[in-house]
């Protein structure tokens, strides 16, 4: 999916049922997150217009929400993906500190 279409809010992420304890910004980040992008600038400028927030603080904010229950539950296999993905970049990252091959 290109930027263009990824920065615009669609009827899919309107569709989710909202989620007891989860925050509408919260809500908009995970339907952001769902998103696929070509070029990574892409990616940190739609977070500058779409949330107002720096990038580092907007991944602040992702890594603490898909600990949440709630938004395991609001979308069980986007929160298991970024959770795979963010241990795979600590396993990756301890490697290279202690010098092992992955």
């Amino acid at each position: 999916m290109d930027s263009a279409n990824a920065s615009s809010s669609g009827p899919a992420e309107a569709a989710q049922p909202a989620v007891a304890g989860l925050s509408d910004r919260d809500g908009a980040i995970l339907g952001f997150e769902r998103h696929w992008w070509k070029y990574a600038g892409a990616k940190e400028q739609a977070i500058r217009d779409q949330f107002q927030m720096s990038a580092t603080r907007y991944y602040q904010v992702l890594n603490a929400l898909i600990d949440r229950p709630e938004a395991l539950a609001h979308d069980p296999l986007l929160v298991k993906r970024l959770r795979r993905l963010r241990a795979a970049r600590q396993r990756a990252r301890s490697a290279r500190r202690l010098g092992i091959e992955v």
